[in-house]
């Protein structure tokens, strides 16, 4: 009833304005670099008072390691959903019970009973894509919708080719590829993708974050990569395109969960409600460029994204795309030693 009465309270808050308490009010996000949009921040602090502090991460591993770690003082983290249950199950969140709060009617049905977080008692939407590949179309003619473009690269693409070093979506595309599905424990198979990944990163040109403007300026040519952030480097160069690996690609989705040792509870809360709001929802996805599982956003949407091949799935790619949830620890283990040897 407590959690009940303080959701009800925060979703008064966000109507009524702020209030004296929030007017001193702090929230500290732990959250993926460039991809809080600076515009709902200044909405959501002259709505509620409240002062928000944003620090960023580059990898799901890297926030998971800094909160188990402790005294980060953060009160939000928004994993991605494979990474969700490691969080409940190490009693790292908070049930906040967003399914309880005023706008958590928006939620799109298909985001309510998720695997990661079954209606929702700890988690809210905050942004889903996929995970595929990015090519400079006026460097390579060929087929597109294949990982062979950092596994088995063109000759064209040799030494411009960028992947993410996120080990989950990395190795997923890389077991698909050699014909195998997500967590699978097969050791002949997985000896044959640690050393394709090996032999291929040879021609590559690194494995790192935030190459937009590298990829719009045509430094990079190809790479693993993010359909809304492939969809941003269009925007700036239009020769940029996103392929959807015939193999298999991930998807995947984001969402805002409140830490168990949080400092700013009801803050926190206040936010997971605020995002959940349809036209609030509408500028994390303006600014990021992936769909965010809020009915009732398209309406305030840029119209580019309406049709954005990045965003809308092509018919004919729809049903490669996968959900995978973490693996097993011992396949997980299996995963970890090819990463290392990856990272050499």
């Amino acid at each position: 009833m407590k959690t009940k009465l303080l959701s009800a309270a925060c979703g008064l808050a966000l109507v009524a304005g702020s209030t004296a308490a929030q007017a001193e009010g702090t929230l500290n996000i732990f959250n993926w670099g460039n991809y809080t949009n600076p515009d709902l921040i200044t909405k959501f602090e002259a709505e509620t008072g409240i002062k928000v502090t944003i620090t960023d991460y580059d990898s799901n591993d890297t926030a998971l390691a800094k909160i188990k770690a402790g005294g980060h003082g953060f009160d939000i983290v928004v994993p991605t959903h494979g990474y969700v249950p490691i969080y409940i199950g190490e009693g790292l969140l908070m049930e906040t019970r967003p399914d309880q709060m005023e706008n958590f009617k928006n939620v799109s049905s298909t985001w309510v009973d998720v695997e990661w977080d079954q209606g929702r008692r700890y988690t809210v939407p905050w942004q889903w894509g996929s995970t595929g590949v990015v090519v400079n179309t006026k460097y390579y003619k060929g087929d597109i919708n294949t990982s062979a473009i950092f596994m088995d690269p063109p000759d064209e693409l040799k030494g411009k080719i960028n992947v993410v070093p996120e080990m989950g979506d990395v190795m997923g595309l890389a077991i698909m590829y050699h014909g195998g599905e997500p967590c699978t424990d097969d050791k002949t198979l997985l000896k044959k993708v640690r050393d394709s990944l090996v032999a291929a990163k040879e021609h590559w040109l690194g494995m790192d974050y935030g190459n937009l403007e590298k990829f719009a300026k045509e430094d990079l040519w190809a790479g693993v990569n993010w359909n809304g952030s492939t969809f941003r480097m269009r925007l700036q160069n239009e020769n940029i395109a996103y392929g959807y690996p015939k193999e298999g690609y991930i998807l995947w989705m984001d969402s805002v969960a409140v830490l168990a040792d949080a400092k700013n509870v009801d803050e926190a809360k206040a936010f997971q409600n605020f995002v959940m709001d349809p036209e609030n929802a509408a500028l994390i996805s303006a600014f990021a460029r992936y769909s965010n599982g809020i009915d009732g956003s398209d309406a305030f949407m840029p119209e580019d994204m309406q049709t954005a091949p990045e965003v809308v799935v092509p018919a004919e790619h729809a049903s490669n795309g996968k959900f995978v949830l973490a693996c097993p620890p011992d396949v997980q283990a299996l995963y970890t030693r090819i990463w290392t040897d990856l990272q050499k």
